[in-house]
């Protein structure tokens, strides 16, 4: 989940930034995951930021595909 939907879920304080990649509760799933939206990948301003910040996204897809196979 994004951004926008997180803070719909959990407040206007919920940060995707220092909550990405963690697994979460919420009254609509027992665990429930965060992470940047696959656009913003692209408009990181250079390479080394892109590199970066795909491998912290494959590292959130990583940690939700965990928790699912949790259940």
């Amino acid at each position: 989940m994004g951004a926008t939907a997180a803070q719909t879920i959990f407040g206007p304080s919920f940060r995707v930034t220092r909550e990405r990649g963690k697994v979460l509760s919420s009254k609509l799933a027992p665990r429930v995951l965060a992470t940047v939206h696959p656009s913003s990948l692209l408009r990181q301003t250079d390479e080394a930021s892109r590199e970066r910040e795909y491998k912290h996204f494959v590292t959130d897809l990583r940690a939700a595909l965990r928790a699912a196979g949790e259940e």
